[in-house]
């Protein structure tokens, strides 16, 4: 027997009733899948309502069809010309809308389960254990930002880490270089079942002392420079431990921030001879930057991405950074990005008691997360959820500020080595738009059709012929409330089914007790 929908209407060969029943079959999920012709491996969905992630409006009742791993059709059921020759499955009552793509991770240093955060941690079976559970919850892609990477020795690596002892962190070698292997670059870009592809920004760059903050192992991983030439020596080690390999560097990612007056940190001269230096081998630079002073002579150099709102601490944009930025995006070839989805305190406490966290972590790692602010530590109180939703309004109008300037925002959760988990707390970050003022529509196009324009991909990030079958079919419509993208009934990723029910075993079996 043969059967299979084509412009909406259920064809069959074979009158039998009993015989037709079972043409129809229900998948784990509850998609009902019509078995057609599956040797040319194509698939047609059909049914659900589409959301491209280009900001275009929902198609309802759609269609589009995959093969060899790509979106070959999209468009109106009925409308379109499907391939007979295929297997097709029935969405209907589902929302698709794209994967999601993270351009500020910190991947590989904690081990979620055992709660530990080291350098040793940082090997390709505990990297590939947190892409699952981005995948888990529907992200395809994602960037890793200050990864552990052999690099040279500068002088300022024998200096005290800003917040930490020296004996916490690594002793730096006599001369030579740091013996910190190479995963990262064996990670970078690999196709690996079940997971979010990985990118790597390398090590970063930073004053000594004024990179990256949160656990030890983490505070010196980044080139420290102190002079120009140290600036431009570190760019071009930088840069060159990718392209030995052939490897494309995303940005080079550097720190401009004194965390409140309490350490040094790249000053004017240090970062124009990064982004210079950059710019001469074709590299783009993005920065941790807190400033408004700042951000105007970052802007003015050339940097292109900001992995964090580029003016915070009560500072707000003027006409004068307004019209910097709308000179740059002017003459730059490519987008001027910038994110920043805020404190996921401000969601409350009714995020952290939803039953996928509970697939995702023990119970005693749930109930560490319950009552705590997820971003600073606190408890989660009546008051900081207020305060947190008040600056969320705030982030929310510098960002509409920097958007119509010209930027566009892009999504990252900054996440890593603070025992929250993978997954999950990206969920929360990338729902917190919302407390922003942004719609639900707006946080998709954020967090999938930016986020691959601004990491230069046009192959993911959006549902149309010739992308990556990268796609989250819902249980509920997100457009209506996007706590509805938590209720996920199967994601694709590169045309293929990932296994969700296996991973949460795999979690699960490692637990405690």
């Amino acid at each position: 027997m043969r059967c299979w929908k084509s412009g909406g209407v259920f064809v069959l060969f074979v009158g039998w009733a009993l015989l037709a029943a079972s043409c129809a079959s229900e998948t784990e999920s509850g998609a009902e899948v019509l078995q057609g012709d599956t040797g040319t491996g194509v698939m047609v969905f059909e049914g659900a309502r589409l959301i491209p992630g280009d900001g275009s409006a929902a198609i309802e009742s759609s269609v589009f069809v995959v093969e060899n791993g790509r979106f070959t059709l999209a468009g109106q059921q009925g409308e379109v010309q499907v391939p007979e020759e295929a297997t097709h499955v029935d969405l209907s009552g589902k929302t698709v809308m794209p994967a999601k793509v993270d351009l500020h991770g910190h991947l590989c240093f904690e081990d979620v389960v055992e709660g530990t955060t080291s350098k040793a941690n940082f090997n390709r079976e505990n990297c590939i254990e947190q892409l699952e559970r981005l995948a888990y919850m529907g992200f395809s892609t994602v960037v890793s930002i200050a990864d552990v990477m052999e690099r040279e020795v500068f002088p300022g690596d024998h200096i005290e880490v800003y917040q930490t002892p020296r004996s916490e962190v690594d002793v730096p070698p006599v001369g030579g270089r740091y013996p910190w292997g190479d995963v990262p670059l064996q990670l970078h870009g690999d196709i690996i079942p079940n997971a979010a592809q990985f990118f790597t920004t390398g090590t970063a760059i930073a004053f000594p002392g004024g990179g990256a903050g949160g656990h030890p192992s983490r505070n010196d991983v980044m080139y420290p420079v102190a002079t120009e030439g140290e600036a431009r020596r570190a760019v071009r080690d930088y840069v060159s431990s990718f392209t030995s390999r052939n490897i494309e560097l995303p940005w080079i990612k550097i720190w401009v921030d004194d965390r409140g007056g309490r350490v040094e940190t790249l000053t004017p001269p240090l970062y124009r001879a990064v982004i210079d230096e950059a710019t001469q081998l074709g590299v783009p630079v993005a920065a941790h930057t807190v400033k408004l002073a700042d951000a105007k002579e970052l802007y003015r150099a050339g940097m292109v991405g900001a992995v964090h709102i580029p003016i915070r601490s009560g500072d707000v944009p003027d006409e004068e950074l307004l019209g910097i930025v709308r000179d740059l995006v002017a003459r730059s070839d490519r987008p001027i990005w910038f994110t920043d989805p805020g404190n996921t305190t401000a969601l409350g406490n009714e995020a952290w008691e939803d039953p996928v966290l509970y697939e995702m972590l023990s119970p005693d790692q749930v109930r560490a997360l319950q009552g705590r602010d997820g971003d600073g530590g606190g408890p989660r109180t009546a008051e900081a959820v207020r305060n947190a939703r008040e600056s969320s309004m705030r982030t929310g109008d510098v960002a509409r500020q920097l958007i119509g300037a010209g930027m566009i925002m892009v999504y990252g959760s900054d996440n890593g080595s603070a025992g929250r988990g993978f997954g999950w707390y990206e969920q929360l970050k990338f729902e917190n738009w919302i407390t922003m003022g942004f719609t639900p529509h707006d946080a998709i196009v954020f967090a999938t059709h930016n986020g691959a324009m601004a990491l230069g991909r046009d192959d993911i990030g959006m549902i149309e012929a010739g992308r990556s079958a990268d796609f989250i079919v819902l249980d509920a419509n997100p457009l209506d409330d996007i706590a509805n993208t938590r209720q996920i009934d199967m994601v694709y990723l590169r045309g293929q089914k990932i296994d969700r029910d296996g991973m949460r075993e795999r979690w699960q079996a490692r637990w405690p007790g």
